[in-house]
């Protein structure tokens, strides 16, 4: 049994967003076309108090891509995105979501980020993802979305430490640099993960 996990398709992380993702939106028809070979499609959302700590706006004398120690852990500070039911929020237009069956909402504690979909940055808490994949009987997991180098392999990660045999979709994410996306594969593979295109599925 193998799962599609879409990481953060919102209006904030595409051109236009507040927080965009360069040529994030090129993926949408992609995520829409290869649904259908999973038995399973889920997706993340990233969902934030607009007091989020990870906000530039809520640190005073700081600036956006700053960064601070929160909860013990550094932290880039972010502009303002995914503030909790506001458009930028929501998933783009175009993403088909008839087949996803569960939606996991991270990032809502002020105190923390979320970048994986499943647990927040400090593993206290899970979103339940790991365990409804495993309450579903998935095996395989692969993870698209955006960005590639930030939630999407944050999420990567976690599943293949969570035991699940993952795959990184290399076509269907977009990331914030190519320096980014190039240590982000690297982490992956490194890791017991395993990169693929949507070709070959």
């Amino acid at each position: 049994m193998k799962a599609l996990i879409v990481v953060d398709l919102q209006n904030d992380f595409v051109p236009g967003g507040s927080l965009a993702v360069p040529r994030g939106n090129e993926i949408i028809p992609l995520v829409n076309r290869i649904q259908e070979k999973f038995d399973l499609v889920v997706a993340t959302q990233d969902w934030h108090p607009k007091n989020h700590m990870s906000f530039a706006s809520n640190h005073p004398g700081k600036n956006v891509f700053d960064t601070i120690i929160l909860g013990g852990m550094e932290q880039v500070l972010w502009p303002d995105h995914c503030l909790q039911g506001e458009k930028g929020a929501m998933f783009v237009k175009g993403f088909d979501e008839r087949r996803v069956e569960a939606i996991f909402r991270k990032g809502t504690d002020p105190e923390i980020d979320s970048y994986s979909g499943f647990f927040d940055n400090g593993r206290k808490k899970s979103t339940g993802l790991g365990d409804y994949l495993k309450g579903r009987g998935i095996k395989q997991v692969y993870v698209c979305g955006l960005a590639a180098e930030f939630c999407v392999l944050y999420t990567a990660l976690d599943a293949i430490d969570l035991g699940f045999e993952t795959y990184y979709l290399e076509d269907v994410t977009r990331a914030l640099s190519h320096e980014g996306f190039r240590e982000a594969r690297e982490q992956v593979t490194r890791r017991g993960g395993h990169l693929i295109v949507s070709d070959e599925l």
